[in-house]
């Protein structure tokens, strides 16, 4: 089986610093023209050089998710990378909100639009909708981001895919870690890790605890979390792979979204620190339990034959609080109470075969994936200033399945041109069953979607320092179960929402021009047809979406990475998102043709500079830029732009097999006062979620090797 080494050209420093503390003396320039050649991803569903996809994929390191973090939120060490925009690290009742393109920007509740795998298992359900409350920073190796029309290998996902991994154990030094950090807003986080090889067996298994009381009233967090993961070599060509996940969290509490402008039922941005008064009332938030269980084949048969297998389970409980109910007078079902019950199983298998297609160099891969997603919901009333569950609201099964062939071709037209043909095949089916008939209705249903994606791709390499791309694509991407919600009852699906569908145009440019620097170019433009829009609540207070006619997004993003000398890095990234409705009227006749998509800047940039001491001494400073966010679909009114700096300082030193890290991280450190994310279309006006101020974590780690 193939195991490339992943590293990152913005890795070099860091990794001469750890041989060096060890008390090896390596020159950082040969070691970086070493690392360049060993950078390989799986953007494409398979093992290839980063700079020979015909796409753009973005790619951090251990280094940059974990080295000196808070780990809250794998945007800390995302937001390096172009085309995403991320909001709500604050929030982990509503979970981060990412979005490629544009692409996941409506969601009110997590991650839409976007493709998430954990060591190849999905985290993203059938239906579309993602989440990373399961995700173990603490343990992560490094994630792949592919923006574009490469994403449609991966199924009904209109931006991109995030393929994430956990670390392996090291292979001839067993280890255990030790990690405790603490900060502002009673934050507290402790870690234990440990990870080696026994033989045939690698393994890595990490346990943490977090605690955070919030920057907002009412944003208080707490959560355990077991990540691990098992790898058994059969023989040389084989091996299985078994994780096991698991994650307690008891309380994630919202705030919710301030308004403009206060009256004597909301909360405005003037008071930033406080929650809206709803959110305290019904007391809002949620708390999760989840299983998960994955195991994975790996075959190789010589040179030309690889297979993969993959089988998983999840199991989830899942119960919310929402920020409405029942006030007061005759006592009716009105929703408030979320309880859900689900069980998700999937697998799927993978074959490549590398030979030669009329003389020329040609890999084929044809893969399956299989998934199912069973879930029961209950919601009941939710009654102010009470602990008191009221009547049931909805009571229904809701059932999603989902099958996916793909097929792909890379021919080596020559040495210099390679030609990258593929498509997949979706059907995805929902199942409603209704079970709530006080309202004298059964509103059970089915509805299924079926579409095929094809995609073209053009490789043009020169060499290290110039690799030119172009990709034609389309993609496609259903209703989640709840945005399925009945616009007209508690119950049932709403018949009339539609698959939206894009086609992708992408051309760009990537290579390294010294040993010592990366950059990338993509341009793009994307045409989508009912694209799907939240439009209001219904009767049982679920959010219900509509149907956009046509949205049309141009973009540009750039990124550059140098080290100008050994132990100083400096990273930039720069995006343009132009993303405009060209025909959308809402059921009340308004048209929103010119306007522009919300909740994404038209402009953003990122800018880090870290130096990395023979001494053991680092220190990372970085800038995010962010361009002011309309709020709705009207562009009524906008989160301002914003500019918020970030310092981490840190010192690492062996005694003996030990090594001890310190460190030290200054958020905000100019004290901004700024909406960290904005609720799109919140149909109270309860757009904004304001940031926290200047705040500090520090910690230490402790390995013993």
């Amino acid at each position: 089986m193939l195991r490339s080494i992943i590293l990152n050209v913005s890795s070099v420093p860091r990794v001469s610093l750890a041989l060096l503390l060890a008390g090896t003396a390596v020159s950082a320039p040969t070691q970086g023209a070493d690392l360049l050649k060993d950078i390989t991803v799986q953007a494409t569903r398979v093992d290839k050089s980063l700079y020979e996809v015909p796409a753009s994929v973005g790619y951090v390191d251990s280094e940059d998710i974990q080295f000196g973090r808070q780990q809250l939120g794998i945007d800390e060490s995302l937001v390096r990378i172009p085309g995403l925009f991320m909001q709500n690290r604050y929030n982990f009742a509503q979970d981060l909100r990412i979005s490629i393109r544009g692409f996941g920007s409506r969601s009110s509740f997590g991650i839409r639009g976007i493709k998430l795998y954990v060591d190849g298992i999905p985290a993203t359900l059938p239906d579309g909708q993602g989440g990373v409350d399961s995700i173990d920073i603490g343990s992560l190796d490094r994630m792949e981001v592919v923006r574009g029309p490469a994403s449609s290998l991966y199924g009904t996902a209109s931006g991109g895919v995030i393929n994430m991994y956990t670390e392996d154990g090291p292979e001839n030094q067993p280890f255990i870690e030790a990690r405790t950090s603490f900060g502002s807003y009673n934050f507290r986080k402790h870690q234990i890790k440990a990870g080696g090889q026994a033989d045939r067996l690698n393994y890595l298994v990490n346990l943490s605890r977090l605690e955070l009381d919030g920057y907002r009233d009412h944003s208080k967090t707490e959560n355990v979390l077991l990540n691990s993961k098992f790898r058994y070599d059969i023989d040389p060509s084989a091996d299985v792979t078994l994780t096991f996940n698991a994650v307690d969290s008891p309380e994630a509490d919202d705030p919710g979204g301030l308004v403009r402008s206060g009256n004597a039922f909301n909360v405005d941005i003037s008071t930033p620190s406080a929650a809206q008064r709803n959110n305290l009332r019904f007391d809002a938030g949620e708390s999760v339990k989840q299983q998960q269980l994955g195991l994975l084949y790996n075959k190789s048969i010589g040179d030309r034959h690889e297979f993969s297998l993959r089988n998983y389970y999840v199991l989830r409980d899942f119960y919310a609080k929402l920020p409405f109910g029942y006030f007061g007078g005759p006592l009716v079902p009105s929703g408030g109470i979320v309880d859900l019950q689900r069980f998700y199983v999937g697998g799927g298998g993978q074959y490549s075969y590398t030979g030669a297609l009329s003389g020329m160099n040609n890999r084929f891969t044809v893969g399956l994936d299989l998934d199912s997603q069973m879930d029961e919901r209950v919601n009941y009333t939710n009654i102010v200033n009470s602990d008191v569950i009221g009547p049931k609201s909805l009571d229904q099964e809701e059932d999603v399945f989902s099958w996916g062939l793909y097929m792909q071709d890379e021919l080596a037209l020559s040495d210099s041109l390679e030609l990258t043909l593929g498509a997949r095949y979706d059907v995805v089916s929902f199942d409603f069953s209704d079970r709530y008939f006080v309202d004298g209705s059964d509103d059970s249903g089915k509805i299924t979607f079926s579409e095929i994606s094809p995609r073209i791709g053009l490789l043009w390499s020169l060499g290290d320092a110039l690799n030119l791309y172009g990709n034609l694509g389309t993609s496609f991407e259903t209703p989640s179960s709840r945005e399925f919600a009945n616009p007209t009852a508690a119950g049932g699906f709403n018949p009339d929402l539609k698959a939206q569908t894009a086609v992708n145009y992408e051309i760009g440019i990537k290579g390294a021009l010294t040993p010592r620097s990366d950059y990338e170019l993509a341009l793009f433009r994307i045409e989508t047809e009912n694209e799907l829009i939240l439009a209001g609540q219904n009767p049982a207070g679920s959010d219900y979406y509509t149907n956009a006619g046509e949205t049309l997004r141009h973009g540009l993003e750039a990124s550059l990475k140098l080290q100008p000398m050994p132990g100083l890095n400096l990273s930039f990234a720069y995006t343009y998102s132009n993303f405009e409705f060209s025909r959308f009227t809402d059921s009340f006749g308004t048209s929103f043709a010119g306007k522009r998509i919300p909740g994404i800047p038209e402009h953003s940039a990122f800018a880090e500079l870290a130096y990395y001491a023979p001494s053991g001494f680092y220190t990372i400073w970085d800038t995010q830029y962010v361009d002011r966010v309309f709020v709705d679909n009207a562009n009524s009114d906008s989160a301002s732009s914003y500019g918020v700096s970030n310092l981490r300082l840190g010192y690492s030193r062996y005694y003996g097999d030990t090594e001890v890290t310190t460190f030290l991280g200054i958020n905000n450190i100019f004290d901004k006062q700024y909406i960290g994310s904005v609720r799109v279309n919140e149909s109270n006006n309860r757009f904004f979620e304001p940031a926290p101020e200047r705040n500090l974590f520090a910690g230490i780690a402790v390995r013993f090797n």
